[in-house]
């Protein structure tokens, strides 16, 4: 099972791969951290030949979902997959179930009952399914639609 949602996108370029990758270099303000920051510039991270990894600018949102991709000389793909920062912070979210049922038992709140281990999976499919998901898919979707406004691409239909 993944824990962490990705998605992967394929597209097509409008214009020639120089002006895509010429474009997407002037709204990217350079930076070996991927955080959002106050800037004129909607992205932020590194551009490297006709390789990027970069997030969003915007406060709030922004460093959520990373890009990760490629531009070729017709078309491009592009990763999307979240910030590390976050997966450590969802990685502590996903123990909270287990060290919570571990203290009920430590501390003699209750005995342990097999139904406690199905209440544990289903707490920690509901962080996944419902939660995580549902921030993923919100800010990916923000995420995509600056990255097709910017580099004046078309998806490609799966």
């Amino acid at each position: 099972m993944n824990f962490f949602p990705t998605k992967k996108y394929e597209f097509n370029l409008i214009g020639q791969k120089e002006e895509t990758l010429d474009r997407l270099k002037r709204r990217t303000e350079k930076s070996n951290y991927l955080t959002s920051q106050w800037t004129d510039k909607t992205f932020r991270g590194k551009i490297s030949g006709n390789e990027f990894r970069i997030v969003s600018s915007k406060i709030g949102k922004g460093a959520f979902c990373v890009l990760s991709g490629r531009i070729n000389s017709e078309n491009g793909i592009v990763n999307v997959e979240i910030n590390k920062g976050f997966k450590i912070i969802f990685g502590i979210i996903y123990l909270i179930p287990i060290v919570g049922i571990i203290m009920i038992i430590k501390l003699g709140g209750e005995k342990f009952e097999p139904l406690m281990i199905l209440s544990i999976i289903g707490q920690m499919l509901m962080i996944r399914f419902i939660g995580i998901w549902f921030f993923f898919s919100r800010f990916s979707k923000h995420s995509l639609n600056q990255f097709r406004d910017v580099l004046d691409i078309e998806w490609i239909k799966n």
